[in-house]
């Protein structure tokens, strides 16, 4: 193969590789983030019964043949905006167990407050009843809220500062179930000095 064939088949190669395979990857992938967007949408708003494809495919302006071909069914698509919701938190190191936990409560607080997913959980905790797939989507995000207080227990323990006896499951359950009860049952505010009040009495009926 002469020079000139080899550039000429170099372009050929650049060329497939922008508006080839490569070019066709970055659309599908966009094609499913606009669809995804636009189902956790539908969700924030309406919860799970409120999604349809034909309402995901006017808002996101994909064609419902493209939709179908990347999720069979809508309740494939359900389940894949629902894995999408993140509810991790860094675990703090303020020097103390009462101010790793405030911190903790305070961040959850605000998110349980202001984040979008807050709104759809209601509606996946009745779907998990019957789905098993969305009751596991539905223990990561719980895990996402216990892991960090599992670590700072934890860690409290072993510095001393409560009891090795004290059972995790129930603490945390403790701490986190106030703000669950006001966010989704009483509708009050989930304010700094009810997170505070939250701390002291978990804390103190140890």
């Amino acid at each position: 193969m002469s020079k000139s064939d080899l550039v000429e088949a170099h372009g050929r190669s650049h060329s497939m590789n922008r508006s080839g395979p490569v070019g066709l990857d970055a659309r599908v992938r966009r094609s499913k983030e606009v669809v995804l967007g636009a189902t956790f949408d539908l969700l924030t708003e309406s919860g799970l019964d409120g999604v349809s494809v034909d309402e995901v495919s006017r808002r996101s302006g994909v064609a419902k043949t493209t939709i179908y071909r990347h999720w069979a069914a809508r309740s494939a698509l359900i389940l894949d905006a629902c894995s999408q919701i993140s509810a991790e938190q860094e675990v703090p190191d303020t020097g103390s167990f009462e101010g790793d936990v405030t911190a903790l409560l305070t961040d959850l607080a605000t998110l349980l407050a202001t984040a979008r997913w807050s709104s759809v959980v209601p509606s996946m905790i009745d779907a998990a009843e019957r789905d098993p797939d969305l009751a596991h989507i539905h223990s990561r995000i719980q895990m996402g809220h216990t892991a960090p207080l599992q670590a700072v227990i934890a860690r409290a323990v072993r510095k001393g500062e409560i009891p090795a006896s004290t059972d995790p499951s129930a603490l945390i359950a403790a701490l986190v179930g106030p703000l669950f009860y006001r966010r989704w049952f009483s509708r009050e505010p989930l304010d700094d000095a009810f997170v505070r009040s939250i701390v002291r009495t978990a804390l103190n009926a140890r």
